[in-house]
């Protein structure tokens, strides 16, 4: 897919001026408040917790639900972009960008320190046993698993259906349009806009602060770099300006690359830490946890220790489900740029189903890893490492394998990239937020971002506001998330109009004259017409039945349009005030012969190179994959008459 970025700036100043003067003012009263402002931010995230956890755990059981039923629905078959839409990325491509920006950082940090800290202090019963050490995975599975992925895929697939279905800019506010309409466009659509950019611009920042602690002790650890805030200052930039890069190259070759990059080194670490352990055991211990974690996804879930209340769960299970929400405009809206293309079902598995396996099976490998390492072999010092400092726990558990400095080198690469993925990707997706959802602008807008967000992390790390920014973005996910319950709510009923316009399809199109002779029919077969000659038909029969047809609705007093596109098509539009209007379009469209073999046999002239085209039936949801080329002025008329009576009859079910 390729990228051809505009010359001349794109912004919505509607977005891009208020949303910078939002964040850092933001920044500037945290860092003048007592302790960089974590007082009141850390409070208010404590209230939230004690009274509002319950709401956190049904949004995020909802959402699963959603995303659960939908898949297995008839809706699943619908398209997040025109029926006749492709994939814009193979599967390999598709998967690596969306677990870069989804989580991968996330866990190189936790894939040890997680499991381990649950094993030795679980939220309830004793730690360091061997019931503790399945809890701890999988409790581990569970905040990392399908309820994360689902909230990311949820709000990813309402933004890329009402994007690329109908038409709507690739921001956040297009998530809200069933409920407010063309509002969007205005000073409310802006504010959602606003908001969103806040959102994932803090919680990137907070982000790349905590993530330059573990690069940093990481160096320390390899190279006895000294663990400094500057150090980690000039990491940042350092790492911004290595993400800018990226951004200026383009989602192609920047981010997609990176991503794969870092996919195949996270396979191949993956594979090395299973080898090198006891393969058996963590093999064994990952299935038997697995099918624990499915056995209890759902009471786990649901679980609020009512009858045992524990600090933990605000630590943990709330804290995680408040983080992946405050994080969906970010990777919801990224992950709904990548995927243009798949149905909604195929998008729905690809992004929970996939990424939990290999979550699972990730935690499984380097978690298990580490809780052996303490309960079967003795080493205690990995334990309280973690517990004193997670951010070197997985260089401290390379320490037992094979070639340990050059694993706990490679991993650090692998924490640069992924950083830089999630920056450089985060940067893309403000960029989009502030520029009408165009991820076309020149290479200086899209740069703008990376300085901001390295900036603002630079100024929270200095001035000691991360934390509080942290519990802002946390606090921030309970009214985003009871907005996101009116967007789901839109959202069910444009995909239910989708569907029902589906299912009104009662005629198909008409059979070529049956009188004809089957020889005469045969040779029709191989017909492969040049594109001029497919223009030529549109011109001269495809229209002037679109204009005969057209004449009779006036007649009938509806009104239509008939465009002859020179090039693009002809299209006739037929107009029903508020309900939903009728439009069939042919189009040419080039096609490789089915068989090679055929180009021999045909002028080079007509055969086009060993390509043909044809005239091509689309209707409002996409094309409809058949050929009208060759069919006779009635004929034409016949099928738009047989498409027209399929709408009518969908108004009709609409209205039942």
């Amino acid at each position: 897919m390729s990228e051809s970025p505009s010359h001349r700036f794109s912004l919505d100043k509607t977005v891009f001026y208020p949303a910078l003067l939002l964040l850092f003012g933001g920044i500037s009263l945290v860092l003048v408040l007592p302790s960089g402002g974590t007082s009141p931010f850390v409070a208010l995230q404590s209230v939230i917790v004690a009274t509002a956890s319950w709401f956190y755990v049904l949004i995020v059981a909802l959402i699963a639900v959603l995303v659960f039923v939908v898949a297995i629905s008839r809706y699943g078959d619908i398209k997040l972009g025109p029926d006749h839409a492709e994939p814009d990325y193979g599967f390999l491509s598709w998967f690596s960008m969306l677990f870069a920006a989804g989580v991968g950082v996330g866990l190189l940090f936790y894939g040890v320190a997680e499991p381990v800290m649950h094993f030795l202090s679980p939220p309830v019963g004793e730690g360091g046993t061997s019931a503790a050490a399945a809890e701890g995975i999988q409790l581990a599975y569970l905040h990392w698993g399908f309820n994360a992925w689902a909230t990311y895929a949820a709000v990813a697939m309402v933004l890329a259906y009402f994007s690329y279905r109908h038409n709507l800019p690739l921001t956040l506010r297009s998530a809200f349009y069933p409920l407010i309409g063309d509002r969007i466009y205005g000073p409310l659509g802006a504010s959602v806009d606003v908001f969103a950019v806040v959102c994932t611009t803090c919680g990137i920042s907070v982000s790349l602060g905590l993530g330059v602690l573990q690069i940093n002790t990481g160096l320390n650890y390899l190279f006895d770099v000294p663990i400094d805030v500057w150090v980690q200052v000039v990491l940042i930039f350092a790492t911004m300006a290595v993400a800018t890069v990226s951004v200026i190259m383009g989602l192609d070759s920047g981010i997609k690359r990176l991503s794969e990059i870092n996919t195949v080194l996270a396979v191949a670490l993956l594979l090395l830490i299973l080898l090198a352990g006891p393969t058996a055991l963590l093999l064994s211990g990952t299935l038997q946890n697995f099918g624990g974690y499915i056995a209890s996804v759902v009471p786990r879930t649901f679980d609020l220790y009512v009858y045992a209340p524990t600090d933990w769960l605000g630590n943990w299970t709330i804290f995680y489900w408040g983080w992946w929400i405050s994080w969906t405009p970010f990777v919801g809206i990224f992950v709904a740029r990548i995927s243009r293309g798949r149905t909604i079902r195929e998008f729905l598995i690809g992004v929970t189903v996939v990424p939990t396996l290999f979550v699972c099976l990730w935690l499984g490998v380097l978690g298990g890893s580490g809780i052996d390492l303490i309960m079967n072999q003795g080493v205690s010092e990995l334990g309280e490492a973690i517990l004193s400092n997670p951010a070197v726990g997985l260089f401290r558990f390379l320490e037992f394998l094979p070639a340990s400095q050059l694993l706990s080198v490679i991993c650090l690469g692998m924490i640069v990239i992924f950083f830089v993925t999630s920056a450089d990707s985060g940067a893309m997706v403000l960029n989009m937020l502030s520029a009408h959802g165009r991820d076309d602008t020149p290479a200086l807008q899209r740069s703008i971002w990376t300085l901001v967000i390295a900036v603002a992390a630079s100024a929270l790390l200095l001035g000691g506001g991360l934390q509080a920014l942290q519990a802002a973005t946390i606090a921030s996910a309970l009214p985003f998330a009871i907005a996101l319950l009116g967007a789901f709510w839109g959202f069910a009923k444009a995909i239910h109009v989708d569907g029902t316009k589906r299912e009104a399809v009662s005629t198909p199109p008409p059979l070529p004259e049956q009188g004809e002779h089957w020889q005469e029919r045969l040779r029709n077969l191989f017909q492969y017409p040049a594109d001029s000659a497919v223009r030529a038909f549109q011109k001269h029969t495809v229209v002037p039945a679109m204009h005969a047809f057209a004449s009779e609705l006036t007649d009938h007093g509806v009104d239509s349009l008939v465009t002859d596109g020179a090039g693009n098509g002809a299209r006739l539009e037929v107009y029903h005030g508020d309900e939903v209007d009728f439009v069939y379009a042919v189009h040419e469209k080039s096609h490789s012969l089915p068989d090679v073999t055929l180009a021999a046999k045909e002028p080079a002239e007509v055969m086009g190179g060993g390509s043909f085209s044809r005239a091509e039936v689309h209707l409002a949801e996409g094309g409809q994959d058949y050929d009208v080329m060759g069919w006779s002025q009635e004929q034409i008329i016949v099928d738009i008459l047989n498409r027209y009576e399929d709408h009518l009859h969908f108004l009709h079910l609409q209205r039942q």
